[in-house]
């Protein structure tokens, strides 16, 4: 058997495909285009059902899996998937580093590629070769329960982030050891909800498609992105499963993208059971493989439906051949004939949570936490300075007390976030990660305080109860379906504890937020207010009169009650990771600087959704009859302990073709007493445009380090044909005449220094 030519590494990789699908049956071609999940085991998988990959296996059934393969009749190895979304997910022991909503308010797309690249490295050791990651949905609307897993509201913003993880993950090459494949998902307008609601139907046409959503994919598709996700979504009554102008004219014509196509969960299947858009499996799998899916993801009735679909005329067993090509090509340029990559326990041991692994974590959580409020408060006593043991020093200062109080003061699950251990995916995790990885806030006040002061801890109020769905245990398709949360009511025991820490303090540091239950697929919110007894907890902690310091540990953007409009600093976290609660005491602490700036805005109101700031002109006013339309905090904020001033915006190119480079410079002058690490954004705004448009769109950013009283001149430049529009035929392109470049520390207009500029042809 070894000298058939599809087992020669010598040959081609095109040769040994198409010798490979020669000997191929019907029902191993079919097989081979099915991802089914491991969790009831996976000899029927490999043995009945001939799969071409599997996912969300426990670590032993990895390797049984790859055993099976290799005995099979051809010996076609596995691809072995996981949702590796945030750092080796449910790996026990694995480095989980802040969602890519944390990791998007670094600003920093050279810190998410080195996420992704250990991330790679740890999940390679395991035998798996596949990440259903990064996601590039634009968040739109904040009860959408998936924002945590986007990198915020910015197309261009995403499209730097989703590149350097895309990077990070398949390293030098597919040939790479450590190299995993990237998805880039999910395909594509997933995220334009109604209502908030997952995966309704998206109402959205084929030009906001192009001007915003598009964008970001088509970058990672022309930059290798070795896989794409569909999205569950229908748009204009047609699911993307099955959208041919979606995944034909655009993804594989004009972009001329060579990747493989996975579905999500059951997106075949819930064309039958959930849209109703055929009646059968046989009529929904011959549609799935004609729109040109590869990988058919966790539907095992396209097993038989595929082969129905054959017999009956439907489909021609050629038209399966460039789905299996696809696979097949992945699995041969991985190497997998040659090396399988089975899991490695030796390597494991080097390369998975390790020393530097944990400290790349820390930074990326220092990096990710955002000061949205501060009236001198912060940093606590005046700021401290780190010890040689890595703790606060405060010689001179005399010893306080910090009540630490709040539900998620002490929830390594919140902490976390979505994907990660206890999250639920992963049956085989069930209480999450080891404890003892993990420093939520309170371990990190305890961890890092000076000598002598005192760290008290109050929970405070709960956040949910969870009862059983009264629709039923599990979804039509058989899978379970997640406990029902509601709200807890407040606590007036709990809330009477958590105050008398607070009176007796100095600060009071109340963490509140969200947890997992509200988080994810099929955990859309209603409301943005904070949930369960934590409004009361935090209306009694602030009219004790003590500094309140609060941070928003939580999926997304949420309403914070009108009692603490007003509170000494408003810190947001995101979900951290697992050294998250570290890098909060040391920020609060004065230990480091705050540096991150928000990727996505926050609502004053559930009712003003959606909350972004690149809206398109052409309303009537700026507010409702009841409500501004403002922000509570917009798109870019983020404070220093220092202040930075701009002055002195300055175009170098004042007139400029469709083929330059506009070039800009501006004055930054930290003014304070610390140091900053500042971000420039650089927006641009078309004053007049054949379509309506947006106000104002990121094009560039630059972070600056700057030292206590130090200026300099800071060098911007874009190009000009990233100053474009989609214009009313749908096409993309720079219109002559004025525009407007807009430099500041946020999209806030009164944070902008503005210049113009004009584009001729």
């Amino acid at each position: 058997m070894s000298s058939l030519p599809y087992l020669d590494p010598t040959l081609p990789t095109a040769r040994r495909v198409a010798d490979l699908i020669g000997r191929m049956t019907l029902p191993e071609k079919v097989g081979q285009m099915l991802q089914l999940t491991a969790r009831d085991g996976v000899r029927h998988l490999v043995e009945e059902f001939h799969v071409g990959s599997i996912l969300h296996a426990s670590p032993e059934r990895v390797r049984e899996a790859a055993e099976l393969a290799r005995h099979s009749r051809l010996g076609i190895p596995l691809l072995v998937a996981e949702d590796c979304i945030h750092g080796h997910s449910f790996w026990e022991g694995a480095t989980i580093f802040p969602t890519q909503l944390g990791m998007a308010a670094a600003w920093d797309a050279e810190l998410v590629e080195r996420v992704a690249r250990v991330t790679a490295v740890e999940v390679a050791a395991t035998g798996v070769h596949w990440t259903f990651s990064p996601v590039l949905c634009i968040a739109r609307d904040l009860r959408w329960g998936r924002v945590s897993e986007t990198f915020g509201e910015d197309p261009f913003l995403i499209g730097e982030f989703a590149s350097a993880m895309v990077r990070g993950y398949q390293g030098d090459g597919l040939a790479d050891p450590t190299a995993i494949l990237a998805c880039a998902k999910h395909f594509a307008g997933y995220s334009e909800t109604q209502g908030g609601r997952d995966a309704s139907e998206a109402d959205i046409s084929r030009r906001k498609l192009r001007s915003w959503f598009l964008p970001p994919f088509e970058r990672v598709a022309r930059e290798g992105c070795r896989t794409f996700m569909l999205g569950y979504q229908s748009m204009d009554g047609v699911p993307v499963t099955v959208n041919d102008w979606l995944l034909n004219e655009v993804l594989r014509g004009e972009w001329g993208y060579r990747g493989t196509l996975v579905t999500d969960w059951d997106n075949v299947g819930r064309m039958v059971w959930e849209q109703h858009i055929f009646p059968d499996f046989t009529a929904a799998s011959a549609a799935a493989v004609k729109a040109g899916n590869d990988m058919v993801m966790t539907t095992p009735d396209f097993f038989e439906g595929a082969q129905d679909a054959v017999a009956k005329g439907l489909l021609e067993e050629s038209e399966l051949d460039a789905a299996v090509t696809r696979i097949l090509t992945l699995k041969f340029e991985l190497g997998l004939f040659e090396n399988p990559r089975h899991p490695d326990p030796a390597r494991q041991a080097e390369v998975i949570g390790v020393a530097a692994h944990a400290e790349l974590n820390l930074e990326v959580a220092r990096r990710s936490l955002v000061l949205l409020r501060n009236d001198g408060t912060l940093p606590l006593a005046g700021g401290l300075t780190a010890g040689p043991d890595g703790r606060a020093a405060a010689p001179d200062a005399p010893a306080r007390t910090v009540a630490i109080v709040g539900p998620n003061a002490d929830d390594p699950h919140t902490q976390l976030g979505d994907w990660a251990g206890a999250s639920g995916q992963a049956e085989w995790l069930p209480d999450g990660h080891p404890r003892e990885m993990i420093t939520t806030v309170l371990d990190g006040f305890r961890e890092v305080v000076p000598a002598g002061w005192t760290v008290t801890h109050a929970r405070g109020a709960d956040i949910v109860v969870t009862g059983p769905d009264p629709e039923g245990e599990f979804f039509p398709d058989g899978q379970p379906r997640p406990d029902v949360a509601l709200p807890a009511a407040p606590d007036e025991a709990l809330i009477a504890a958590a105050v008398a820490d607070a009176s007796r303090a100095d600060y009071v540091v109340a963490v509140v937020g969200d947890r997992i239950e509200l988080v994810g697929e099929y955990r859309s919110t209603a409301t943005l207010e904070l949930v369960g007894g934590q409004a009361a907890l935090l209306d009694a902690l602030a009219a004790t009169g003590k500094p309140l310091i609060v941070v928003l540990l939580s999926s997304k953007p949420l309403v914070l009650p009108p009692s603490v409009s007003e509170a000494a600093a408003i810190v947001y976290a995101a979900n951290p990771g697992m050294r998250g609660g570290r890098a909060v005491a040391e920020l609060l602490l004065g230990l480091i600087e705050p540096s991150g700036r928000l990727p996505i805005s926050f609502a004053r109101h559930a009712g003003q959704q959606p909350t972004y700031y690149n809206q398109v002109r052409g309303q009537h006013g700026h507010r409702y009859a009841d409500l501004t339309q403002a922000p509570a905090f917009a798109f870019g904020q983020g404070l220093s302990y220092t202040t930075v001033e701009y002055s002195g915006l300055r175009v170098l190119t004042p007139t400029v073709g469709v083929g330059d480079t506009v070039r800009a410079q501006v004055e930054l002058r930290n003014t304070g007493a610390r140091p900053a690490l500042e971000t420039v954004q650089a927006y641009v705004s078309d004053t007049v445009t054949s379509v309506t448009w947006a106000e104002q769109e990121l094009k560039a950013y630059r972070q600056v380090s700057l030292a206590a009283g130090e200026s300099r001149l800071v060098e911007l430049e874009l190009p000009v044909s990233a100053c474009s529009i989609v214009d009313a035929r749908g096409a993309r392109v720079v219109e002559p005449g004025e525009f407007e470049l807009r430099v500041g520390p946020s999209s806030r207009a009164e944070d902008l220094q503005r210049a113009g500029f004009t584009v001729v042809v």
